[in-house]
């Protein structure tokens, strides 16, 4: 059994619920120059790992349709492909679609970030629809989400049982290390997005404690 992976233009679909149709669109166009280089890159990348190691389910050359390339992984090497993917295809203007966990992953409008997602890995960037669909599904066995920006510069979460965050953010220094807790996924979101764009109005109306590490 193989996982899915999707690469489409960014921008290319505005929500989740708008990738099927770009998708059903690209039916019978000819495969774009971008798909093609992509789909040689990473079968080129498989062929030169022992075949136990392989994290191609089917050459990726076949894959290709218009300006979207569909790409199978083994379920153990989802993070692995993730990460080439993010490589070779962000910086030529893609974004990755998740369809099993409806997660669109485009570079439009991000923030560079390196993001730790306890449940499924790490990731190069944060979108606000990234993190507005994240924080509320943070469960076991991984419930917590981290993003660094610099050094000792990130904010991170954790989701206990009961529901209610631990929410901390640390700007560059033990003196500037700071919790609290939420109870709404939808404060921590908009909260982390703050964050990470610079906008720490949300932050004056909970009460932070500066902690000592």
């Amino acid at each position: 059994m193989s996982y899915d992976l999707v690469l489409l233009p960014a921008r290319a679909a505005a929500s989740p619920d708008t990738v099927d149709d770009f998708l059903t669109a690209q039916d019978s166009k000819p495969v774009a120059d971008t798909v093609t280089e992509i789909a040689l890159e990473l079968d080129k990348r498989n062929a030169e790992v022992p075949e136990a190691d392989s994290f191609l389910g089917a050459p990726a050359a076949d894959g290709g349709m218009g300006e979207a390339l569909f790409v199978s992984t083994p379920y153990d090497a989802i993070g692995h492909l993730r990460g080439l993917l993010f490589e070779l295809a962000v910086p030529r203007g893609y974004a990755v679609w998740d369809p099993q966990l409806s997660w669109l992953m485009d570079p439009a409008d991000s923030v560079p970030a390196a993001v730790t997602h306890g449940g499924a890995g790490e990731f190069p960037f944060l979108t606000k629809g990234l993190i507005d669909t994240w924080i509320p599904e943070l469960g076991q066995p991984g419930p917590y989400l981290i993003a660094e920006t610099g050094d000792q510069i990130y904010i991170q979460t954790y989701r206990h049982p009961d529901g209610h965050f631990d929410l901390e953010y640390r700007d560059g220094s033990a003196d500037k290390h700071f919790a609290t807790s939420v109870s709404d996924p939808t404060i921590v979101a908009e909260l982390i997005w703050g964050w990470a764009t610079g906008d720490r109005s949300g932050f004056e109306a909970l009460n932070w404690q500066r902690l000592s590490l």
